[in-house]
């Protein structure tokens, strides 16, 4: 069970559940559980019609963020403006609180997923994004690191995967936080460090990741034919 934000996540998860996992069951936000998506017709929002196509159920949005806290859901699959060194996301603002920069969409359901699932993050690798200390955190993953999650009362999920454009990251299970797991074909250690806002602890065994298969692009781009999501 996978609850999808919209763009890379669900087009993400809508190719695993066809190459991989046909049990893959898709949430929405919106309250629809098991949608059919179509190739070329990929949702914009949680709240678009298009999601409630051959769907098994829709509920209401209280409904569906239920099922998480009845621990039905196992993993939840979003994006985020800001990240910082122990997994917390940032979709609320930049800058001062009393004087923000800039005003994000805001939470939605982005606490209630990573409070209680298993996390992967899909964002875009800058260093404006990467920081120390995201400047709130809307989604808390492994908060100040170490034990702090559970001390806080949350018992279960956390992070599992932080994908960008050049790297693939997990978390220290002592210290929790980011570490390098596996750098994209032709990006180097130094090209991570540049555009991570903090120190990253490289290791012998960071690898290489697989790039995709020839099948597998064929049927994104059938999933998404305008390229919206992919190039």
């Amino acid at each position: 069970m996978v609850f999808a934000g919209v763009g890379i996540p669900l087009l993400a998860a809508t190719l695993a559940q066809r190459l991989h996992c046909p049990g893959l069951t898709i949430l929405f936000e919106g309250g629809v559980i098991g949608a059919l998506i179509e190739p070329g017709k990929l949702p914009p929002s949680t709240n678009d019609q298009r999601c409630t196509q051959r769907a098994n159920m829709v509920l209401g949005s209280a409904e569906v963020l239920l099922l998480l806290q009845r621990g039905y859901v196992d993993v939840g699959f979003m994006g985020g403006a800001q990240i910082d060194q122990y997994g917390n996301l940032n979709s609320s603002f930049i800058g001062d609180p009393k004087k923000p920069k800039t005003r994000l969409p805001g939470t939605g359901g982005g606490n209630d997923i990573s409070s209680l699932t298993n996390m992967i993050v899909a964002m875009q690798h800058e260093k404006q994004r990467f920081v120390e200390h995201v400047d709130f955190v809307t989604s808390p993953i492994w908060l100040r690191g170490r034990d702090t999650r559970r001390e806080s009362g949350l018992l279960a999920g956390g992070m599992f995967r932080i994908v960008t454009d050049l790297a693939v990251f997990g978390f220290d299970e002592e210290t929790r936080r980011m570490k390098p797991l596996a750098l994209n074909p032709g990006t180097t250690r130094d090209q991570v460090q540049d555009n991570t806002g903090f120190k990253l602890e490289f290791t012998h065994d960071t690898g290489v990741t697989e790039p995709p298969t020839e099948h597998e692009l064929s049927l994104l781009r059938t999933l998404d034919p305008e390229r919206l999501f992919i190039a």
